[in-house]
Protein backbone atom coordinates (compact mmCIF):
# COMPACT_ATOMS: atom_id res chain seq x y z
CA UNK A 1 0.00 0.00 0.00
CA UNK A 2 1.37 3.20 -0.68
CA UNK A 3 0.71 6.36 0.96
CA UNK A 4 0.47 9.45 -1.20
CA UNK A 5 0.60 12.92 0.60
CA UNK A 6 -0.04 15.76 -1.48
CA UNK A 7 0.84 19.28 -0.61
CA UNK A 8 -1.61 21.84 -2.00
CA UNK A 9 -1.10 25.10 -3.37
CA UNK A 10 -2.70 26.38 -0.37
CA UNK A 11 -0.29 25.28 2.01
CA UNK A 12 2.80 25.79 0.00
CA UNK A 13 1.49 29.76 -0.01
CA UNK A 14 0.92 29.53 3.47
CA UNK A 15 4.12 27.88 4.22
CA UNK A 16 5.76 31.01 2.19
CA UNK A 17 3.80 33.85 3.84
CA UNK A 18 5.12 32.81 7.32
CA UNK A 19 8.30 32.37 6.47
CA UNK A 20 8.08 36.08 4.82
CA UNK A 21 6.65 36.88 8.25
CA UNK A 22 9.62 35.93 10.30
CA UNK A 23 12.08 37.75 7.74
CA UNK A 24 10.30 41.05 7.95
CA UNK A 25 10.02 41.08 11.82
CA UNK A 26 13.90 39.66 11.72
CA UNK A 27 15.07 42.67 10.10
CA UNK A 28 12.67 45.43 11.86
CA UNK A 29 14.22 44.27 15.20
CA UNK A 30 17.61 44.73 13.77
CA UNK A 31 16.64 48.73 13.15
CA UNK A 32 17.56 51.37 15.32
CA UNK A 33 14.60 52.87 17.37
CA UNK A 34 13.22 55.98 15.56
CA UNK A 35 14.64 59.48 16.93
CA UNK A 36 12.66 61.10 19.50
CA UNK A 37 11.16 64.48 18.45
CA UNK A 38 13.22 67.44 19.54
CA UNK A 39 11.52 69.34 22.77
CA UNK A 40 10.15 72.54 22.02
CA UNK A 41 11.77 75.60 22.99
CA UNK A 42 10.88 76.80 26.28
CA UNK A 43 8.27 79.78 26.10
CA UNK A 44 10.05 82.97 27.59
CA UNK A 45 8.72 84.74 30.43
CA UNK A 46 6.66 87.36 30.49
CA UNK A 47 8.39 90.09 31.97
CA UNK A 48 6.97 93.26 33.66
CA UNK A 49 8.81 96.55 31.76
CA UNK A 50 10.44 98.63 34.65
CA UNK A 51 9.42 101.47 35.25
CA UNK A 52 10.99 104.31 37.07
CA UNK A 53 9.79 107.34 38.72
CA UNK A 54 8.42 109.69 36.10
CA UNK A 55 10.14 112.95 35.49
CA UNK A 56 6.69 114.54 33.75
CA UNK A 57 2.98 113.10 33.70
CA UNK A 58 0.63 113.82 31.00
CA UNK A 59 -3.13 113.19 31.93
CA UNK A 60 -5.41 112.74 29.34
CA UNK A 61 -8.59 115.53 30.46
CA UNK A 62 -11.02 117.92 29.26
CA UNK A 63 -9.24 121.37 28.42
CA UNK A 64 -5.87 119.76 28.73
CA UNK A 65 -2.90 120.21 25.99
CA UNK A 66 -2.53 117.17 23.17
CA UNK A 67 0.20 114.80 23.58
CA UNK A 68 1.93 116.02 20.87
CA UNK A 69 2.15 119.85 22.09
CA UNK A 70 3.08 118.00 25.92
CA UNK A 71 5.60 116.57 24.52
CA UNK A 72 6.97 119.41 22.84
CA UNK A 73 6.99 121.28 25.78
CA UNK A 74 9.25 118.74 27.42
CA UNK A 75 13.01 119.19 27.51
CA UNK A 76 14.20 116.24 24.68
CA UNK A 77 16.65 113.69 25.86
CA UNK A 78 17.13 110.26 23.99
CA UNK A 79 17.45 108.35 27.12
CA UNK A 80 13.85 108.59 28.56
CA UNK A 81 11.15 106.91 27.54
CA UNK A 82 7.55 107.16 26.74
CA UNK A 83 4.81 105.32 27.87
CA UNK A 84 1.35 105.67 27.25
CA UNK A 85 -1.04 103.98 29.70
CA UNK A 86 -4.47 103.33 29.15
CA UNK A 87 -6.97 102.13 31.73
CA UNK A 88 -9.55 100.52 30.35
CA UNK A 89 -13.38 99.34 31.30
CA UNK A 90 -14.40 95.87 31.09
CA UNK A 91 -15.25 94.77 27.87
CA UNK A 92 -13.79 98.07 26.01
CA UNK A 93 -10.52 96.34 24.66
CA UNK A 94 -10.56 97.02 21.25
CA UNK A 95 -11.62 100.63 21.91
CA UNK A 96 -9.04 101.34 24.26
CA UNK A 97 -6.15 99.65 21.34
CA UNK A 98 -7.38 102.16 18.95
CA UNK A 99 -7.49 104.60 21.59
CA UNK A 100 -3.88 104.35 22.40
CA UNK A 101 -2.68 103.53 18.99
CA UNK A 102 -3.85 107.17 17.85
CA UNK A 103 -2.21 108.39 21.41
CA UNK A 104 0.86 106.50 20.02
CA UNK A 105 0.43 108.21 16.51
CA UNK A 106 -0.01 111.87 18.17
CA UNK A 107 3.32 111.17 20.03
CA UNK A 108 5.37 109.87 17.27
CA UNK A 109 4.19 112.89 14.87
CA UNK A 110 5.48 115.41 18.04
CA UNK A 111 9.30 113.18 16.80
CA UNK A 112 11.60 112.92 19.59
CA UNK A 113 10.82 110.66 22.57
CA UNK A 114 7.29 110.11 21.20
CA UNK A 115 8.91 109.05 18.29
CA UNK A 116 9.34 105.56 20.56
CA UNK A 117 6.76 105.42 22.51
CA UNK A 118 6.20 102.29 24.77
CA UNK A 119 1.88 101.17 25.47
CA UNK A 120 0.36 99.64 28.34
CA UNK A 121 -3.41 98.81 28.23
CA UNK A 122 -4.71 97.73 31.74
CA UNK A 123 -7.91 97.43 32.98
CA UNK A 124 -9.92 99.46 35.41
CA UNK A 125 -11.77 98.01 38.28
CA UNK A 126 -14.92 100.68 38.07
CA UNK A 127 -17.11 99.91 34.51
CA UNK A 128 -17.58 103.08 31.94
CA UNK A 129 -14.04 104.54 32.84
CA UNK A 130 -10.86 104.99 30.41
CA UNK A 131 -8.57 107.08 31.33
CA UNK A 132 -5.16 107.88 29.44
CA UNK A 133 -1.90 108.57 31.23
CA UNK A 134 1.47 109.34 29.52
CA UNK A 135 4.61 109.72 31.33
CA UNK A 136 8.44 110.54 30.55
CA UNK A 137 10.95 108.65 32.86
CA UNK A 138 14.35 107.49 32.39
CA UNK A 139 13.00 103.47 32.11
CA UNK A 140 15.53 100.63 31.27
CA UNK A 141 14.26 97.97 28.53
CA UNK A 142 13.64 94.67 30.28
CA UNK A 143 16.33 91.99 29.69
CA UNK A 144 16.05 89.56 27.13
Amino acid sequence: MSIRTSIGWQTMLADLSLILFMVTAAAMADQPPPPKPAAPPPKPALVDPARAEPLALWREAAGAPSIAAWLTSQQPDPRQQLTITLHYAPGAEQAAMRHAIALAGDAARAGGVGARARLLLEPSASPGTQQAVATLAYDRAPAP
